[in-house]
């Protein structure tokens, strides 16, 4: 069964540009403008058909002065991470895998496959698995993402072998890539933002 446009927001109407004050209407034109051809890259939506925005794009709209900061760091994170790419989306999925939060997991399943991680992997790590394809980097990353995000902690093992394998600067930038995802997973959970249905 294929969910309605206007149940893409959850508990929030889809926003309208028209109806829309200065702030919001800058914000919007910000995400369509940088979001927008970053989700279509990673090959997800990130509007409804009709423009709309969805995920967690529309409830950003709200307190749009915050959700612009938000958007610098998340693309401050994205841009200067020490990570590789594959290692980031396996921490995100990590953490939507925790919250399971489908929009969350939609989408970067999404980014995950665009990284180079397979079908099978991408699957493994939505259900909250460690696939067999990862790296030793990329399974530690994994067990240092999930085990903060399921547990609120790190047992210093976990901490010893990220450290290792990582740094102290690639911890940093690992932990600040969880924060947010914990509160995009938050938002879109708060909310009960749907995945859209896969093409």
């Amino acid at each position: 069964m294929s969910i309605s446009t206007e149940a893409m927001g959850g508990r929030l109407p889809l926003m309208e540009r028209s109806s829309l004050n200065e702030a919001q209407r800058a914000l919007f034109d910000r995400l369509t403008q940088s979001v927008v051809p970053w989700a279509e890259r990673a090959g997800f939506a990130s509007r409804s058909g009709d423009g709309r925005f969805i995920g967690p794009f529309n409830p950003s709209l709200l307190s749009p002065d915050i959700a612009a900061r938000f958007l610098e760091f998340q693309f401050a994170e994205e841009e200067n991470s020490t990570l590789s790419e594959r290692v980031r989306q396996v921490v995100i999925l990590a953490v939507g895998a925790v919250w399971r939060s489908a929009y969350e997991l939609y989408a970067h399943s999404a980014a995950a496959r665009t990284a180079g991680l397979s079908e099978k992997a991408v699957g493994t790590l939505a259900k909250g698995g460690v696939p067999d394809e990862l790296s030793p980097a990329e399974r530690c990353a994994w067990r240092f993402a999930h085990q903060l995000s399921a547990d609120r902690r790190i047992d210093q093992a976990v901490y010893d072998e990220a450290e290792a394998a990582f740094g102290p600067l690639g911890l940093a930038d690992m932990l600040l890539l969880i924060g947010a995802y914990q509160t995009v997973c938050g938002v879109l959970n708060a909310f009960e933002i749907p995945a859209p249905e896969r093409e």
